[in-house]
């Protein structure tokens, strides 16, 4: 049966909530074992997820042009995983989290260049809304000289942001050639045999007190890969990129529970706007036209 647009943004938001709790989970993992550690046996860990999904009902393997969007979106998220993950150890979850929101600005510009999708007066209007909470919450942080450490951290997440925007309108193309299991499954496989290359010289056997955490991210990473692909399989990219401001609040509830880290007045009037942000863009095209569900 048909979805509504906000049912489809909804589930985009859902996803990132539940990639977030990933987020959260890696970057304790990333504290311990290291990043490439981490990102290599979470890999593989999703790997048999997605496979355990997807092969026994696959109805062949996916054609080369579709093949070709796998593996650009594979590098991509490959490089963006690792930047992000090497600056989220360094700097705060929300810190981290708002630095990286540069990215759905970005989409607004890259749907129209290379999907050809139009952009909304209501999108724009969303995305700077939310983007404006973005800046209160780093004139606030400004305030603070961060250390070396923390600026390297910073400058591999904005690298990372960059990789992210692109990486979302390769959502949307995936999405539209492949189902969500395909989607997730290739996605592991790609980022897998990537992350396999540095092997010999980078890959350690983790305890097995790190097995459950490695475990519980990669079931995360994955249900959230089904889900966004759902979504962006019915939804624009540049509707659904305003999804991306709510990881803000995920990161601030799981850098206070999980790493004490604190949440100032200037952050949480910034997530305020984010949502408000996200609101606007949720009433956008009330009759736009969505694909049946699978």
């Amino acid at each position: 049966m048909p979805r509504s647009p906000a049912f489809v943004f909804a589930a985009a938001a859902l996803g990132i909530a539940i990639f977030s709790s990933m987020d959260a989970v890696v970057k304790g993992l990333v504290l311990a074992i290291g990043v490439y550690d981490t990102m290599l046996w979470r890999t593989v860990a999703g790997i048999g997820l997605t496979g355990a999904i997807y092969l026994p009902r696959r109805r062949g393997w996916p054609s080369r042009s579709t093949m070709r969007v796998h593996l650009i979106r594979g590098t991509v998220g490959t490089v963006m995983a690792i930047t992000f993950f090497w600056g989220l150890a360094r700097v705060p979850m929300a810190q981290a989290i708002a630095l990286s929101f540069i990215a759905p600005l970005l989409v607004l510009f890259l749907s129209v260049a290379l999907l050809k999708e139009t952009i909304s007066r209501r999108a724009i209007i969303a995305s700077l809304a939310a983007f404006a909470g973005v800046i209160v919450i780093m004139a606030g942080q400004a305030a603070t000289s961060p250390s070396p450490d923390r600026f390297a951290g910073i400058v591999a997440i904005l690298c990372s942001a960059v990789c992210y925007a692109y990486n979302i309108v390769l959502m949307r193309q995936q999405a539209l050639v492949a189902g969500p299991s395909e989607v997730a499954f290739f996605q592991s496989v790609i980022v897998g045999l990537l992350l396999l290359v540095a092997a010999p010289l980078l890959a350690h056997v983790p305890d097995a007190r790190h097995a459950g955490p490695i475990v519980l991210a990669a079931v995360l990473g994955t249900l959230s890969l089904l889900i966004l692909a759902w979504a962006y399989a019915r939804g624009e990219a540049s509707y659904l990129a305003p999804t991306e401001y709510t990881a803000f609040i995920w990161a601030s509830l799981w850098g206070w529970v999980m790493f004490h880290e604190s949440v100032a007045p200037y952050t949480l009037a910034g997530a305020m706007m984010i949502i408000a942000g996200c609101l606007i863009a949720v009433r956008r095209r009330s009759g736009m036209e969505v694909e049946a569900a699978l």
